[in-house]
């Protein structure tokens, strides 16, 4: 089955889309990569996205206006990578959507939104659509994420000691899996969403992001910024637990800064802290559950910066790239979506509950037709496979 995942991150930079061929044999998914495509937001796009994310307000009919046109900019990924990878054969599209409200009370998450009408894509590509992935995790007592630890804990099976996986988006996340205790998943903090948006508030908006990691190489980690960051009470709380930038933003940031004293730090020292931020609390999780080896994915592994100050956090232990194991750094949870849908078309559930918290494991999703009859594969057998093997990819 050929499947098309389609992904954007807390970024909101640009939609992934990866395509697989996948098939289930015994115990084990195979997938075979068939390439990715990366569509940017058009600038507008992506201006109106970000005012109405908290802690901005917002009105129902921005929601209404940004679900149809992150739909449309979805539609415009799938059927490119239909086109150029899939050579106009792919079976389904799994589409994460644009987060944009993860709600967390007290540690417990009751309601998570992703908008990018799927109907827009069902329709732009005439193929059925898996979406609205997290809501069933969340209303079985689970939070909702990370979803891309269901694939972390296949794929990493049977590596040895404790290997954890991490991926640096807006926000950090881990899987740490063992052949002696159960998988553990859970969001360490931000990773690249206070240094995106210090770098946005400090170039007035000329830069939104810190390219090459350029202006934290540049600073000097400020010590008392640093510490106050830090006694933020979520990192204390219990694993399973998620975050998002509901939590870490802007105005978090500059509440912190205010505090510092009389002399805040520039804007160099500023990145360059929450970057060491990021590198702490990541590093700090990866010891506190005796991790053997880190494999990194996301956008934060794009800054060398970040990646530096993680690795003389974590002396002794390995901190590599998931490319190395045939999963692209900036697509890996497109292709972990990929899978998620593969599953859910099967009847296969595509969680795991000791990584999101859940009362069991779900089946997720909702399915939006496609232009002709839905036909589904037979059922799995009510078994989720156990194991995923990444392939060598297809000639091009």
């Amino acid at each position: 089955m050929r499947v098309i995942g389609l992904m954007s991150g807390t970024s909101y930079d640009a939609i992934d889309a990866a395509a697989a061929d996948l098939r289930i044999e015994a115990d084990t998914v195979h997938l075979t990569p068939l390439g990715l495509t990366g569509h940017a937001y058009d600038d507008v796009l992506r201006a109106e996205l970000a005012a109405a994310l908290p802690p901005n307000p917002t009105t129902l009919g921005t929601v209404c206006r940004l679900d149809a046109r992150i739909g449309q900019a979805f539609a415009e990924a799938a059927a490119r990578a239909d086109r150029e990878l899939c050579g106009g054969r792919a079976d389904i599209v799994a589409s994460h959507g644009q987060t944009v409200f993860h709600w967390v009370d007290d540690g417990r998450v009751h309601g998570s939104l992703q908008i990018g009408a799927p109907s827009w894509i069902a329709e732009r590509t005439g193929l059925p659509v898996v979406s609205d992935f997290r809501s069933r995790d969340i209303a079985a007592g689970g939070q909702g994420a990370p979803l891309v630890s269901t694939v972390d804990v296949m794929w990493l099976r049977g590596r040895p000691g404790r290997p954890v996986a991490l991926n640096l988006g807006g926000i950090a996340n881990i899987t740490v899996v063992s052949g002696d205790h159960p998988p553990l998943a859970y969001d360490t903090g931000p990773a690249n969403a206070l240094i995106d948006a210090a770098v946005h508030h400090f170039t007035d908006g000329r830069r939104s992001a810190d390219t090459d990691g350029l202006m934290a190489a540049r600073g000097t980690v400020h010590q008392p910024l640093l510490e106050r960051l830090l006694a933020d009470p979520y990192y204390a709380r219990s694993a399973p637990k998620t975050t998002g930038k509901e939590h870490f933003h802007l105005p978090y940031l500059l509440s912190a800064l205010a505090r510092t004293g009389p002399e805040p730090p520039g804007a160099d020292d500023v990145v360059a802290t929450v970057t060491a931020l990021t590198a702490h609390t990541v590093a700090d999780a990866v010891r506190s559950r005796a991790g053997t080896e880190v494999i990194a994915s996301g956008g934060g592994t794009r800054n060398p910066t970040l990646m530096r100050m993680l690795r003389e956090r974590l002396p002794g232990v390995p901190v590599r790239t998931s490319g190395q194991w045939g999963l692209p750094e900036t697509a890996k949870e497109a292709y972990a979506f990929a899978v998620l849908g593969f599953l859910t078309v099967h009847g296969l559930a595509g969680t795991v509950p000791a990584c999101t918290g859940a009362r069991h494991a779900s089946v997720l999703g909702s399915l939006t037709p496609g232009a002709g009859p839905l036909r589904l594969p037979p059922p799995g057998q009510g078994r989720a496979p156990t194991r995923l093997r990444v392939m060598e990819p297809y000639p091009a």
